[in-house]
């Protein structure tokens, strides 16, 4: 690691190396989170800080710099604000504010950075989500390519969702997965997505519903963006002491998005998506659950897999393949899809 590589910011194993060299080994535990939330003692896409009353506030940040940065289904003000909404509902937050700082090089078009504002506007109007703050910032021509969003997003949560999925838990999806990463793949590749689009959207109304009838039951909940489903699968994998069995059949794939990734040697499963949720659910009301989810739109949820119990493959994922085989899924290494997100 004498240099810094695409692959460390691809969501796969090398940024996780990346993070616990530059950060987690160089902090004491008692630096790593407010005593009684959830810090870099776990680390997710989101933090948590107790607020004395038993809930708890809900943090994460995010730097977007998804390119292109308009594309079939969306742009980069509408990844940055559904990005940051979804990444606290899977803490099990409630977004409540949202803080932004967009840097753009010097001569970029005002008409495309309103667009891109009133984007990442509408979805917060439309979410009932304050903007209390931020920062704007211009690089010379040259020094950027085009336009950088980080933005800040802040919920309350009556409960965490910690990712430790338990024995007998069921992984259920809620949509197709891998939409977003093909599209951008795509155009990155110099090819029309022919009618595909991204599936960035935020997830409220999936998952307030959810957390407030089945909260309880929901072991584990992540959007699977960089490094797609097999990332989340492998991180519960670990974090779970067990083994994440799935059935390839089962996944919810759009033929294209298959094809395609098939005709460049991709994992589809590698791809990511912005508006998708992995849950582990209790296997007493799983079926429940999928009902439920498909009540609220979410018409494509499907059941996957399951934890389960395995001190011979711990910390490892089982893909039941077509053919009736089983083959390990690893998590993703290298630059599969530069600036997705």
């Amino acid at each position: 690691m004498a240099v810094v590589r695409l692959s460390h910011g691809s969501g796969g194993v090398e940024t996780a190396e990346i993070i616990e060299r530059l950060f987690i080994a160089r902090l004491p535990d008692v630096f790593k989170k407010v005593p009684g939330g959830l810090g870099l003692d776990f680390p997710d896409d989101a933090a948590a800080v107790p607020m004395g009353d038993g809930r708890y506030l809900v943090i994460t940040v995010d730097s977007y710099t998804v390119s292109p940065p308009f594309f079939p289904g969306g742009d980069i003000g509408l990844l940055a604000a559904c990005g940051s909404i979804n990444d606290v509902l899977m803490l099990g937050g409630r977004p409540v504010a949202m803080m932004d700082a967009i840097v753009v090089e010097e001569g970029f078009p005002v008409e495309d950075l309103e667009r891109i504002v009133s984007s990442f506007l509408s979805v917060l109007r439309s979410e009932g989500i304050a903007l209390i703050g931020g920062d704007f910032k211009v690089m010379p021509r040259g020094q950027l390519d085009k336009v950088i969003i980080t933005t800040v997003g802040v919920g309350v949560a009556e409960r965490l969702i910690v990712d430790r999925p338990r024995p007998g838990d069921k992984i259920l999806v809620s949509d197709y997965v891998g939409d977003h990463g093909a599209v951008i793949m795509m155009l990155q590749h110099g090819e029309s997505p022919r009618g595909l689009k991204s599936d960035v959207k935020p997830l409220v109304r999936l998952m307030v519903p959810l957390l407030e009838k089945y909260g309880s039951y929901i072991h584990a909940a992540r959007d699977p963006t960089r490094g797609g489903l097999a990332m989340v699968l492998n991180d519960w994998a670990r974090a779970g002491g067990g083994v994440v069995v799935v059935d390839e059949e089962a996944i919810p794939i759009r033929p294209e998005v298959a094809s395609y990734s098939h005709m460049l040697g991709i994992d589809p499963l590698y791809l990511a998506s912005e508006g998708v949720a992995v849950l582990a659910v209790d296997p007493s009301v799983a079926g429940e659950v999928l009902n439920f989810v498909r009540s609220l739109g979410f018409l494509n949820a499907k059941v996957i897999g399951e934890f389960r119990e395995s001190r011979r493959y711990s910390g490892y994922v089982l893909l039941k393949t077509q053919a009736g085989g089983f083959r390990i899924l690893e998590p993703p290494r290298g630059d599969l899809v530069p600036r997705i997100c």
